[in-house]
């Protein structure tokens, strides 16, 4: 066995999406980190929608960047189309959402992990994690190649066992042109569940063969609204990689139109008969697919009422003819595929360039996991992204942010970063999976969020740099900017406070629903940008709903905050079932609130175990007894 003769605190395997921040975020804490991925040419590689952000998803990508992460800026400078989806709603629900070039996207992100410090990158084959004593000690790989590392993580997408269908069809991959990995076979042998889920793409046309006039027209927004919350400007010996900004340096982008069409009685008609070849309902496929992003035979099927679905044609780069036709994934065979695509009003002569496909591949219940994303089983091994069952770019980068930072403070002997479920959706996310698991790919929604009034895209600076900045995510110029602005801030709710514009305090001009920036007098319009006085009216506007929210919250966090110690026997705890003292001794919750979040558990469960810790935690004294945990064992234990 060859050995690398560098030791790591921390590798990362795979270079997708959470590959990308948890390296990135390892290295900038300060530890020495190792990428490892089956090929240095798709890091980044945007393997379906080049797209990011979104209703909920566009909160997540804002939250990474707050916390020093790349996918924001990363949109920011290969963008082509940006929207704030939403935008006549609720300031709680608008998004940000960007269409990126797609080769744009992958390159520039590879240089920017080639540029970065205490990063090194590397092709190779993962087969196997070592442990010893329960504790992670390297990795090795297909070569034989053994690399000692103090901490690992896991963010290998859809590669684990990897299988693509079209049609009748199937063959070994994680994703079409790319091999599979046999990792996940490894981690069961060493105790871990395992399990199925599937995901697909649609087909990609050549736009020179759409007949653009027959569809609907959607352009992007201007001013274009961006991901980034600091404005830097990076320089670059290549244009593909600067950021998108003019020379008065406002941000700005040569747009591309991206297209509204619609399936056609037809198009269903061609779909239904063809089913009996579709693997997903022959039976050929087994794993479970996302229920928010449908197949379009399972759209067919499901919604047998609707005579139409709308579709998008969303180009795929500045130099390139490929559209990526959003609403049509489907894993039927190629003939038909092309049959039902003709069947589209404006794709009747549309050419085909890469077929629709489904993958399954291999996942880990992510109640196999503590909040800081470690393994329950393995001491120093972290699993991030579509490994932990999640669908999405953003919710696996978000992931990739967490695991990639605590592996880094783990090693360091740090405290580890825990994001609450009123701090930011990441908290949600990561909080849903390891308290609740998922039977299905999971997907954030703002309806996930209990303080969801307060998560808004628009804060999440406010909310989470100052975390980051002191677990050395963020750079001394990047603080600096934030102090900069959170002054700025100060002194425009002073004013939105104090001053009077024709007798009228500015905190009531800023909640009247007519009111925008423009309204106020040019002598306060130019204290500060007009995003930084939405941020103010924004505020004024909503804190009395926010409030209320918040007080409803607390009433309930008064009861779910109560702590459960480590050490409890939930054997002890009379009236407990079989099956709750089961869960809850598997996942371990650290509060009730976690506890009654825990899938299958009940109100009566809930019920039970806050009587049993107010006569056996909260009203005992110093001493144990019986042999159960004492309030002063709870908080050693804590």
């Amino acid at each position: 066995m060859f050995k690398l003769p560098k030791e790591y605190d921390v590798i990362v395997i795979g270079s997708g999406h959470a590959g990308i921040e948890a390296a990135l975020a390892a290295a900038r804490i300060g530890c020495q980190t190792l990428m490892l991925t089956q090929n240095l040419d798709t890091i980044g590689q945007m393997s379906c929608n080049p797209a990011i952000g979104g209703l909920a998803k566009g909160h997540i990508v804002r939250e990474i960047d707050a916390m020093g992460g790349a996918m924001g800026l990363n949109a920011d400078a290969t963008g082509i189309q940006f929207r704030m989806l939403n935008r006549a709603k609720g300031p709680s629900v608008r998004a940000p959402r960007a269409q990126c070039d797609k080769k744009a996207y992958q390159f520039r992100v590879k240089a920017v992990l080639e540029g970065t410090e205490n990063l090194d990158l590397k092709q190779a084959t993962v087969a196997n994690v070592v442990a010893r004593d329960g504790k992670v000690i390297g990795v090795e790989t297909d070569l034989s190649l053994r690399i000692a590392a103090k901490s690992v993580v896991i963010t290998a997408g859809t590669f684990l066992r990897g299988l693509l269908h079209v049609g009748e069809k199937n063959k070994i991959g994680g994703r079409m042109a790319d091999a599979s990995s046999e990792l996940s076979e490894t981690l069961r042998q060493l105790g871990f569940a395992v399990g199925r889920f599937k995901t697909g793409t649609p087909c990609r046309i050549n736009g020179r063969s759409v007949d653009f006039s027959r569809c609907e027209v959607q352009l992007g927004d201007e001013p274009p609204p961006r991901f980034a919350f600091c404005a830097e400007v990076e320089k670059s010996k290549n244009e593909i990689f600067s950021l998108n900004f003019n020379e008065r340096g406002e941000f700005h982008v040569e747009q591309i139109p991206c297209w509204i069409t619609h399936t056609s009685p037809q198009t269903h008609e061609i779909i239904r008969a063809n089913l009996h070849r579709s693997p997903l309902y022959s039976g050929r496929i087994q794993g479970i697919g996302p229920r928010y992003c449908p197949s379009i035979e399972d759209k067919v099927v499901k919604f047998s009422d609707k005579t139409s679905h709308q579709l998008f044609l969303e180009p795929e780069g500045r130099h390139t003819e490929e559209y990526y036709v959003n609403g049509i994934s489907t894993s039927l065979p190629y003939d038909v595929q092309l049959e039902f695509v003709h069947s589209i009003p404006a794709l009747e002569q549309a050419e085909i360039m890469r077929p629709g496909y489904a993958v399954e591949y291999d996942f880990f219940p992510p109640t196999q996991l503590f909040p800081t994303l470690e393994t329950r089983l393995i001491t120093g091994l972290y699993f991030a992204g579509q490994v932990n069952g999640t669908s999405g770019y953003e919710e696996a980068a978000a992931q990739g942010l967490i695991a990639g930072a605590n592996a880094a403070l783990k090693v360091q002997g740090r405290s580890q970063i825990v994001l609450d479920r009123s701090q930011a959706y990441i908290g949600v996310l990561v909080d849903d999976l390891v308290t609740k698991g998922t039977e299905e790919p999971y997907r954030m929604f703002t309806s996930r969020a209990e303080d969801r009034l307060f998560l808004r895209q628009d804060n999440a600076d406010q909310r989470l740099t100052k975390l980051a900045f002191d677990a050395g995510l963020i750079a001394k110029e990047r603080w600096r900017q934030f102090q900069r602005k959170l002054h700025i801030l100060s002194q425009l709710r002073q004013v939105a406070t104090e001053m009077k514009v024709r007798g009228t305090p500015i905190s009531q001009m800023l909640k009247r629903p007519d009111f925008t920036v423009q309204n106020l007098p040019e002598e306060l319009r130019s204290l500060a940008p007009a995003e930084t006085w939405e941020l103010v009216e924004t505020d004024c506007k909503y804190e009395g709903y926010a409030m209320r929210q918040a007080s409803q919250n607390r009433a309930i966090s008064r009861q779910n905050s109560l702590r459960i110690p480590d050490g409890v026997d939930y054997g002890q705890i009379a009236g407990l079932r079989s099956e709750t003292r089961q869960k809850l001794g598997a996942i371990r919750p650290a509060s009730l609130g976690q506890a009654a979040r825990i899938s299958g558990i009940t109100p009566s469960d809930v019920a039970i175990i806050s009587i049993w810790l107010s006569k056996n935690v909260l009203q005992q004294d110093d001493s144990r007894l019986d042999g159960r945990v004492s309030l002063a064992g709870a908080t050693e234990a804590l």
